[in-house]
């Protein structure tokens, strides 16, 4: 097997460049199978960054009229979207050589993606911590708050996302919902979750199980209840579906049950969900691990002000 060559261009902004490799096809020039490959970049838009050296391969930029070389790659850093800036801060909760364990707020995405790129928690870490090969080894949802392991060492990855794909790392959470007396819990709940791509949320449907998850209420007041969740498979949004088909729905969970858009500068509502602890035996040297969020959901304050549930 070939392999990839490494990229000629390096990180911007803690992002690595896009990397497309040419497959075999009729154009004449690199750059009209981009124009036809990129169709939301403006045709003056890639010409442009030909004629300023911005888009490379293996041997060094291209230009405009560079003929086209299927099998090869080319590699080019992919413009910006405006953003803005999540005013919370992201706290380191372990770090060695091979681990970095981090408390991340709500609002901030794992990683780059659509129009979260540079203010997410993998390109905040790798400048400030100046880590360019850091990696997730799992993600967490932009409204939860809680635990993220990340991984040093790009050849030791592997192993750490293995964890998480074969389902023996223990993660609980904390939700605050509503308080219904006449439910039976602790229960376990089971239900079959389908995403469907481009669709932005998830659904549960007729079928086998896929998504298992422990629910406990751990204590109750004022018509809000403190819940332990505990998940035992990995679905997409699956404990805050869970817990919206008990009928008792995260506070200020703008998806389920109903969906309700919410201006992305909005930061006054936070979803009650919190990633609180992470248990696993490591890979690497066959150590006992345990960590804990010490952050609190602010709808269950040491005050007793609460936040009003959404509608």
């Amino acid at each position: 097997m070939r392999r990839r060559p490494s990229s000629p261009l390096p990180q911007r902004h803690g992002l690595d460049p896009a990397r497309l490799r040419l497959p075999e096809g009729p154009w004449a020039t690199i750059r009209d199978h981009l124009v036809e490959r990129l169709p939301r970049v403006a045709p003056e838009r890639i010409e442009m960054l030909m004629r300023e050296e911005r888009i490379y391969d293996q041997h060094g930029p291209l230009k405009p009229d560079a003929p086209y070389a299927p099998e090869s790659y080319v590699w080019f850093h992919r413009d910006l979207p405006d953003e803005v800036p999540v005013p919370f801060e992201v706290e380191i909760v372990h770090r060695d050589d091979d681990l970095l364990v981090v408390d991340k707020p709500h609002f901030l995405a794992t990683i780059p993606r659509g129009k979260h790129v540079v203010e997410t928690a993998l390109v905040r870490l790798r400048k400030q911590l100046e880590l360019p090969d850091l990696v997730p080894a799992h993600r967490l949802d932009r409204v939860t708050a809680g635990l993220i392991i990340f991984v040093v060492r790009p050849e030791i990855r592997g192993k750490y996302q293995l964890m998480f794909k074969d389902r023996v790392v223990s993660k609980e959470y904390e939700a605050i919902a509503p308080h219904d007396p006449d439910l039976e819990l602790p229960r376990t709940v089971e239900s079959r979750i389908i995403k469907e791509k481009g669709v932005i949320t998830a659904q549960e449907v007729e079928g086998e199980p896929n998504a298992v998850t422990e629910v406990s209420l751990v204590e109750h007041r004022d018509g809000l209840g403190r819940y332990r969740l505990h998940p035992l498979t990995g679905r997409t949004h699956q404990l805050r579906l869970h817990m919206a088909g008990l009928n008792i729905p995260i506070i200020n969970d703008d998806f389920y049950p109903v969906l309700h858009e919410r201006p992305l500068d909005d930061f006054s509502a936070p979803l009650q969900l919190l990633a609180k602890t992470i248990e696993f035996v490591d890979p690497i040297s066959g150590e006992h691990r345990r960590f804990e969020s010490s952050r609190s959901l602010s709808a269950w304050s040491s005050d007793g002000e609460q936040a009003p549930a959404t509608s």
